[in-house]
């Protein structure tokens, strides 16, 4: 079987999301930031809401600064267009803890992406994480997990 080819505007919506993930996992606050549309609203794994480029930057910046944050690993699962230059992503994201080798189920989270394309840039205009905790139905975070570590797997990285 086959994988399907992406169009062109849903590969460039999936490449968004990878440099909104490579931001975070390289603690770069400013980059981050800026792949937000001015207007953009980031509601963080905590229930943070923070609006505009800016305040993401200012709240970013001493989360980097001080707190060992995790890498995100994370899998499209689909990408939908509302409109002509409108589209939300769904994904789900792991972490690995600095120190471990594993991911760390109390970490999953769904990640959902509005992005906009503005003269043909993509921004995201919201970014919410919200934590995978499935509660009651462990068979779900067991899923979940091996989904994850075969996507880590396949990118060459080492788990226990």
């Amino acid at each position: 079987m086959s994988t399907p080819t992406l169009s062109t505007e849903e590969a460039s919506v999936q490449a968004l999301y990878q440099r909104l993930l490579t931001t975070w996992n390289e603690r770069k606050a400013a980059d981050m930031a800026a792949v937000f549309a001015e207007e953009g609203e980031l509601i963080g794994f905590d229930g943070s809401v923070v609006q505009g480029r800016w305040m993401i930057l200012e709240h970013l910046a001493p989360i980097f600064a001080n707190h060992p944050t995790p890498p995100y690993y994370g899998k499209v699962k689909s990408v939908h267009f509302l409109a002509e230059g409108v589209a939300v992503l769904r994904a789900i994201a792991g972490m690995v803890p600095q120190g471990k080798s594993d991911l760390a189920p109390e970490l999953h989270t769904h990640h959902t992406m509005i992005a906009v394309r503005k003269d043909q840039i993509w921004q995201i205009v919201l970014h919410q994480n919200t934590p995978a905790q499935f509660h009651g139905r462990p068979e779900l975070v067991e899923a979940m997990t091996k989904e994850l570590r075969e996507l880590r797997a396949s990118q060459g990285k080492e788990q226990e």
